[in-house]
C-alpha cells in the first residue's frame, strides 16, 4: 500500500507560448475526478494571483492553456491527470486574490460535440471508434476494446460520446467484454473493464476511512405487459407479460406495441426494461488514503463489514488536499 507520508503532487500550466509553470505552492483545493456516465476527466484548483516575471498569473494561467498534475506515490512517479482550461473565475475580496480553475481532457470535446455518422454494415468497432478520434484530432493511445462487425447504423445529431458508448455497448451485446473510454497523456484509449495490472486493496479496518453500501428497491420494475392497439371501444389487449424479481412485489410497466413491430421485436424491447430496471439498484462508495495512480474502470480488492471481492471503480474523486480519494464501485463480474 501507497506510504500517505511520501505522497506528493505537483501542478504545472502550460501556457500559450509552451512554457510550463510549476505553480503547486500557488494553488490550492487541487482535485480531478471521473464521473459515472461521462468519458472526460475533470481537473479543478484555485490559485493565488501571484506574479511572474512581473505579471499576475491571472493574466498567464487562462483557458487554452493546460494543467497536469504529476504525483509521487513512493514507489512510482508520473502524470495523473491532465485538461485544457475551459472556465476561469477570479474573485478578491478582503485583500485575497485568487482565481479558479476547471479544465477538461481531449474528450471533453465529444462529450460537447454532436454529429451525423454513418456506420456502413460490416465495419468493425475499432474503426468506427477510431474514425471519431481521428476526426476529433484525439491520437488513439491504447485499444484492448471490441472489435465486433456492426450492421448498417445511422446516428442523427447524437453527441459523440453516446456514439461511442453506443458502439462498445452494442458489442457487449454480441458477445464482447465490458469496455472504459478514458484519456491519459493527451491519448484516447479503449480498454477492458479491470484490465490494470497492479490491484490495490482496501481493509475497513486499515485503509478505509468511510464505506457506504446501499441497497434499494424503490424504482425496480419486476413485470412488462406487452398492449396492442386499441380496438373500437378503446381497450388495449394484453399480448404478452414478462416477469422478473416478483418476489419484490408487482411493478408492472406497459410497453405498447408497434403496428410496424412484430411481437418478437416487442418482448425483445420490454425485456430491455427489465434488463436495465428490473435489479435492486446498488450504491457502494468507499473513501481511502489517495492513490493517484487508479482510474475509472480499474479493478480493486476491498474488504468491509458487509462485502469482500474484487470490484470495478465507476467513478473516483482525487483530492490533493486531503491526499484522499472517494470511489464508487460495483463488484466485478
Amino acid at each position: 500500500m501507497i506510504d500517505i507520508r511520501k505522497l506528493t503532487y505537483k501542478l504545472v500550466a502550460i501556457l500559450e507560448d509552451g512554457t510550463q509553470l510549476d505553480i503547486s505552492r500557488a494553488a490550492e483545493d487541487l482535485g480531478w475526478e471521473e464521473c459515472e456516465g461521462e468519458i472526460s476527466m475533470r481537473l479543478s484548483f484555485t490559485v493565488h494571483n501571484a506574479k511572474y516575471q512581473g505579471r499576475p498569473l491571472s493574466q498567464l494561467i487562462k483557458p487554452g492553456c493546460i494543467a497536469a498534475v504529476i504525483a509521487d506515490w513512493g514507489d512510482g512517479t508520473g502524470e495523473v491527470a491532465r485538461g485544457t482550461i475551459v472556465d476561469w473565475d477570479t474573485s478578491s475580496s478582503g485583500g485575497s486574490d485568487t482565481f479558479s480553475v476547471l479544465a477538461y481532457d481531449e474528450l471533453f470535446n465529444l462529450q460537447k460535440s454532436q454529429d451525423n455518422r454513418y456506420i456502413t454494415a460490416g465495419t468493425g468497432t475499432k474503426a468506427a471508434i477510431s474514425a471519431v478520434f481521428s476526426d476529433w484530432g484525439i491520437p488513439l493511445g491504447e485499444y484492448t476494446g471490441p472489435d465486433v462487425a456492426h450492421a448498417r447504423t445511422l446516428y442523427k445529431n447524437e453527441f459523440l460520446a453516446d456514439i461511442i458508448m453506443d458502439l462498445l455497448d452494442t458489442a457487449v451485446k454480441h458477445g464482447a467484454d465490458k469496455y472504459v473510454v478514458r484519456a491519459g497523456k493527451g491519448a484516447a484509449s479503449v480498454l477492458k473493464l479491470g484490465s490494470n495490472e497492479t490491484i490495490y486493496h482496501f481493509d475497513e479496518d486499515t485503509s478505509l476511512t468511510v464505506t457506504k453500501d446501499a441497497i434499494s428497491t424503490q424504482n425496480l420494475i419486476t413485470r412488462v405487459k406487452v398492449v396492442g392497439k386499441e380496438d373500437a371501444e378503446g381497450r388495449q389487449s394484453a399480448e404478452a407479460v414478462l416477469d422478473g424479481r416478483t418476489e419484490f412485489g408487482i411493478r408492472q410497466r406497459i410497453y405498447n406495441r408497434q403496428e410496424d413491430d412484430d411481437l418478437g421485436t416487442a418482448k425483445a424491447e420490454a425485456q430491455k426494461i427489465l434488463d436495465e430496471k428490473g435489479e435492486p439498484e446498488t450504491t457502494i462508495s468507499f473513501q481511502a488514503p489517495d492513490v493517484p495512480i487508479i482510474r475509472k474502470g480499474d479493478k480493486i480488492h476491498a474488504k468491509t463489514r458487509t462485502r469482500e471481492g474484487y470490484f470495478i471503480i465507476k467513478s473516483i474523486q482525487h483530492n490533493a488536499a486531503a491526499a484522499a480519494m472517494t470511489m464508487g464501485v460495483v463488484p466485478a463480474a
